[in-house]
């Protein structure tokens, strides 16, 4: 009886846990019965079942992201880009989510991605060159989400909550790469004959302002020579006219001295009279001579 009982109890245990099911904060829930569902609106917490007849499938809430790999597309003009974005998405209605996609995380994103492709195709198809390049990479703007939420809502039942771009390339095949390069190097070539110009000219500038001041200096520096000269050379006469004023006859012997010298220091020939002046200290040495006491 006690078996009988023991195993009464172990059907109940597994009828009761067959029977029950949770859902977290974090998940949604659909209940099928013989493979059809039977409830979409399953709220957090627990719940139950009926045990082999109806079976349930969970799924996760939160935003997921689909990091896809870079897509060429064409500009306005006709030129390629590569981007590469990433998508935040969640589910929405996990009726229509399991319809489309069998609860299957990869077969969602798989569906999803060329929808957001689409939409960024024509996106970047109504911009220029120069547009993508300055675009808002944290946000595409809310009209290509719209286009892209209308589409996945209706067909996947998820909702995109943000298309992020992580980076614009210009392709290495691409002519534009060489041509971008090439604008560059003629803009910088043209910043740098600007600057050369620039220096150039405040180089004239500066070295115009020095001669002018080296002149400047130089003309005050020998007016104040001269000045000085000047001055010595009247302080000299003064001193001198004061010296040999003392004493007129040495004057006279010492400026004849100074004659002769120039006179026979030099390697022309001289004519003088015997008698002439400028020779009465060689011819009579005794005149002039103060007296002896």
């Amino acid at each position: 009886m006690k078996l009988l009982w023991a195993a009464v109890a172990v059907l109940v245990a597994i009828i009761l846990t067959g029977s029950m099911y949770t859902v977290g904060e974090n998940q949604v829930a659909l209940r099928f019965q013989f493979g059809r569902i039977v409830d979409s609106n399953i709220k957090p917490g627990l719940h139950f079942k009926i045990p082999i007849v109806q079976n349930v499938a969970v799924f996760d809430r939160r935003i997921l992201t689909l990091d896809a790999q870079p897509k060429r597309y064409l500009t306005q003009e006709k030129k390629d880009v590569s981007v590469d974005y990433f998508v935040a998405w969640r589910i929405a209605d996990p009726r229509r989510y399991f319809t489309a996609t069998l609860g299957s995380e990869s077969a969602a994103e798989q569906r999803l991605t060329p929808i957001v492709v689409e939409a960024l195709r024509n996106t970047i198809n109504q911009r220029t060159l120069q547009d993508i390049v300055t675009l808002d990479r944290s946000n595409l703007g809310g009209g290509m989400l719209r286009q892209v939420n209308e589409v996945a809502g209706r067909s996947l039942g998820i909702q995109v909550v943000d298309i992020r771009i992580k980076r614009i390339d210009l392709p290495e095949d691409s002519n534009v790469l060489s041509s971008v390069y090439d604008r560059m190097r003629a803009e910088r070539s043209r910043v740098a004959l600007q600057l050369r110009a620039e220096g150039q000219e405040e180089a004239a500038k500066i070295q115009a302002e020095a001669d002018r001041q080296r002149l400047v200096i130089t003309a005050d520096a020998e007016r104040d020579a001269q000045q000085l000269r000047g001055q010595g050379d009247a302080q000299a006469a003064a001193i001198a006219a004061q010296a040999y004023g003392q004493d007129p006859e040495f004057y006279a012997f010492y400026r004849s001295l100074q004659t002769y010298r120039t006179m026979f220091g030099s390697k022309d020939t001289v004519v003088l009279d015997p008698d002439s002046d400028l020779l009465h200290y060689l011819t009579n040495p005794g005149r002039g001579a103060a007296p002896a006491k």
